[in-house]
């Protein structure tokens, strides 16, 4: 593929530029995940499409690509799998994605942990989820194991997909996220048998993952995360938009007022204070926060949904 001539499309500034169509923002994207896009042209388009943002008819077309070279888990049979992606890590409130990830499983419900954590400013998730005996999967064979067992699998994105982990990991080079952080919260290790929780951090990005999740036949959960990761704020239940067959199957609506501080999930982010906090939440010593709770129970029936 020739790249200037897309750059010419895409590069031309937020008002200038046009989208590509489905058909050619698969092939572009599955050159970027194969390594063939030299280095000053994939710097171009992936600033280009910081700049123009991508259109749904792109994420499309990138969701192909990714479809095309990612390996497919084994879910036992049974409830969907609920595919939690973890890219942030915590900043100052305690990271709760792996209680929801430990509450499902208490529920039978299989779950797969996917992500990458480069920001060095927050805290690694990985070393969070190691601490409380979820630890990497070392290849999909023992991520299959894992979900046999009942327990939660813990997958890094270079292991499933080491070309979108090579995108991501131009973000420290260049000071900013690209597609490849969108995709990477989107991509399906198990097409057909998995409920993906979709966390945005921009409420701007609602309306496209919407949209996006509707083009593309998901079964899906829909929902503003907490510093950016899959989890409901435990101080004010978000808006939680459930798709399935690419249609909006119902919705758990937002709590009104304020996010006032929870006196039961005090701002500790580090690894072993979460830690202690998430295992007395599972012990019953510390309550569950309800928009957890209400995360959790609306999950599980969904994974369970005919």
């Amino acid at each position: 593929m020739k790249y200037a001539p897309a750059i010419k499309e895409i590069g031309r500034g937020a008002k200038g530029a046009k989208p590509l169509s489905a058909a050619q923002a698969e092939t572009l994207f599955g050159d970027i995940l194969d390594g063939e896009v030299p280095e000053l042209e994939l710097g171009a388009i992936v600033l280009s499409l910081r700049i123009k943002s991508e259109s749904v008819d792109e994420l499309i077309g990138f969701k192909r690509a990714l479809d095309a070279r990612l390996p497919q888990l084994h879910v036992p049979p049974g409830p969907r799998c609920v595919i939690l992606p973890s890219y942030n890590g915590a900043r100052r409130q305690p990271n709760l994605m792996p209680l929801v990830a430990l509450l499902l499983a208490r529920q039978g419900v299989p779950v797969l942990i996917q992500g990458r954590h480069d920001f060095d400013t927050r805290v690694n998730p990985f070393d969070l989820l190691a601490a409380l005996d979820i630890g990497e999967n070392p290849d999909l064979a023992a991520a299959n194991a894992a979900l046999a067992a009942g327990r939660p699998a813990c997958v890094q994105l270079a292991t499933l997909l080491p070309g979108l982990d090579r995108l991501l990991s131009l973000r420290p080079r260049l000071g900013v996220r690209n597609s490849g952080h969108t995709m990477a919260k989107l991509i399906d290790p198990a097409r057909g048998a998995s409920v993906r929780v979709v966390a945005v951090t921009h409420p701007e990005y609602i309306e496209r993952m919407d949209e996006f999740l509707c083009a593309d036949g998901a079964c899906a959960m829909l929902m503003r995360g907490t510093e950016g990761e899959a989890y409901a704020n435990p101080r004010r239940r978000p808006a939680m938009k459930f798709y399935a067959d690419g249609a909006l199957a119902f919705t758990v609506e937002a709590q009104g007022g304020g996010a006032p501080p929870n006196a039961d999930v005090p701002d500790q982010p580090g690894v072993d204070d979460n830690a202690v906090l998430i295992r007395a939440m599972l012990d019953g010593s510390v309550p569950v926060p309800p928009p957890i709770r209400d995360q959790v129970d609306a999950l599980a029936r969904h994974a369970r949904r005919d």
